[in-house]
């Protein structure tokens, strides 16, 4: 018997129903049976676009609206991070081979997660994480994903909002030309940041769908490209070494802070081998860049959401839109690192903004790209809130129907939590670090892998066969790089010190 047809639809809205009530299976647990719950998921449409009537319900039956380019912008703008400002300091601890090795094996290694999620969610019909969690391993599945998910996001949420906190008054501030902050409104980063979360956050964060929010991701897009073509452009702009005022304004540069004429042939020497790049470093350093780059294209909660909204959706169409959004960050990635690194080399601090700042902190240019970072760290959020809305739904009211009342609240209240976090308890982020740290390997390498070794079919795929064994290798890189980031982060407390270049 056909289950009855719903009004809205489950995995479009990330407040509607999910499907456990839905399809008929007795136990989740059953993860190497096939589950025939294609035929039954497109239940979920009905309210968004009609189902065709001379078809059977199927899991594409329903239409999308959200375009290719609008998906791409979602995606790369999911994946794109504060992170990429400390991608040059990484380059410098690496070298440039070795950054560009292990680039590429990260976005590499991201694009076969994907495509484990994308199949994974083909075989059971379902485009939610959550929900493969479920089929997977049952309840304890579902809360682990739910779970890792809201840690994940809402770390990144705080991160991004302390990021506005610290550096929006000293944007004003320079703006306005004052050597001292002031003790106006304005320049209070507590306000500033509840004024941003509440004029220009929220009411993006309110929107239903999350295609609706492509405009402001390819505008968030098009502002590091900004950041991009001016960190290219300073490259040809700041001398190596920096001359001898600019260098005593960083206090970095003693080689040239006093150059003599006797000595200049020795000066010239110095500064020649100050700067040329290195190809390959390794040093104490090295080995903290490592997750931090593993880290660097973090977007799963967001590629089911986006695939649920695509229009004309198939597993092949959302890992195109998957391959592109990696690749477009890929390379601005690297030539963001590439050109940091070869306008300070190892004088590259972690912040790379910081750096510019020393040098001039009264550039026009770098004022600007202060303005166009924050501005994309800002539409990053909406976002990055999608995900956890849906998994506090799955969680919290999974048989419910959607509500404009529930869908506000949760976005007003997560909001709130998060700025009373970045206002009253900056140190929090140090606890947020643990948690990415747990989470993020979970969510791009753990759970995609062990997700599709218990999903998949043994009937067409044994659990001896090649591709079964590459998923568990990728679940077992995954703890490899949990244990890594935790020994280190670890460390760095016993320490007193931090050696984070940044984070996503």
């Amino acid at each position: 018997m056909e289950a009855p047809l719903q009004t809205e639809m489950v995995e479009l809205v990330p407040n509607g129903k999910h499907l456990e009530g839905l399809l008929p299976v007795a136990t989740p647990t059953a993860g190497n049976q096939r589950v025939e719950g294609p035929r039954r998921s497109c239940v979920e449409g009905e309210g968004f676009l009609p189902k065709s009537p001379s078809k059977e319900p199927h899991f594409t039956d329903f239409e999308g609206k959200t375009s290719f380019g609008m998906s791409v912008f979602n995606l790369s703008n999911a994946i794109m991070g504060s992170g990429i400002l400390g991608l040059a300091y990484a380059m410098a601890n690496t070298g440039i081979i070795l950054f560009l090795f292990l680039l590429t094996a990260v976005a590499l290694l991201s694009s076969y997660s994907i495509h484990l999620l994308l199949k994974s969610s083909g075989i059971v019909g379902i485009r939610a994480y959550e929900q493969l969690g479920y089929r997977a391993f049952g309840t304890p599945g579902k809360l682990a994903a739910a779970l890792a998910i809201v840690l994940q996001n809402i770390g990144a949420m705080s991160s991004y909002l302390y990021i506005i906190k610290s550096e929006l008054p000293l944007v004003i501030q320079t703006f306005l030309n004052l050597e001292e902050r002031t003790s106006d409104w304005y320049m209070n980063g507590n306000y500033l940041v509840i004024l941003v979360s509440v004029i220009v956050i929220l009411p993006l964060a309110l929107m239903r769908q999350l295609g609706y929010l492509g405009y402001s991701s390819g505008f968030s897009l098009s502002c590091m490209v900004f950041f991009l073509i001016a960190v290219i452009y300073k490259k040809f702009h700041v001398p190596c070494p920096l001359s001898p005022s600019l260098a005593n304004m960083t206090g970095n540069f003693s080689l040239v802070e006093v150059i003599k004429e006797e000595a200049g042939l020795q000066v010239e020497m110095e500064a020649a081998a100050f700067c040329t790049p290195s190809y390959f470093t390794l040093n104490t350093q090295t080995a903290y860049t490592i997750p931090i780059m593993a880290f660097a294209f973090v977007c799963h909660p967001e590629v089911l959401p986006i695939y649920t909204e695509l229009k004309d959706p198939s597993k092949r169409k959302m890992q195109h839109i998957s391959n592109l959004s990696i690749a477009v960050m890929y390379v601005m990635y690297f030539l963001a690192a590439l050109f940091g690194y070869l306008t300070f080399y190892d004088r590259v601090e972690s912040e790379l903004l910081h750096t510019y700042n020393k040098v001039d902190p009264f550039d026009v240019l770098i004022l600007c790209v202060r303005v166009a970072v924050l501005t994309a760290v800002t539409l990053t959020v909406p976002i990055v809130l999608f995900p956890v809305r849906r998994a506090l739904q799955q969680m919290l009211f999974q048989d419910r129907e959607f509500s404009w009342l529930r869908h506000v609240l949760i976005a007003v209240g997560l909001l709130t939590c998060i700025n009373l976090l970045v206002i009253f308890a900056p140190n929090i982020l140090g606890i947020f670090g643990v948690i990415g740290a747990t989470s993020a390997p979970c969510l791009i390498f753990i759970f995609p892998a062990i997700f599709y070794f218990r999903i998949m079919p043994t009937e067409k795929e044994p659990a001896r066969s090649t591709p079964k064994i590459l998923a568990l290798c990728f679940a077992a890189l995954g703890l490899l790089l949990m244990t890594m980031s935790l020994s280190f982060i670890i460390i760095d407390w016993i320490s007193g010190t931090s050696r984070h270049g940044g984070s996503h």
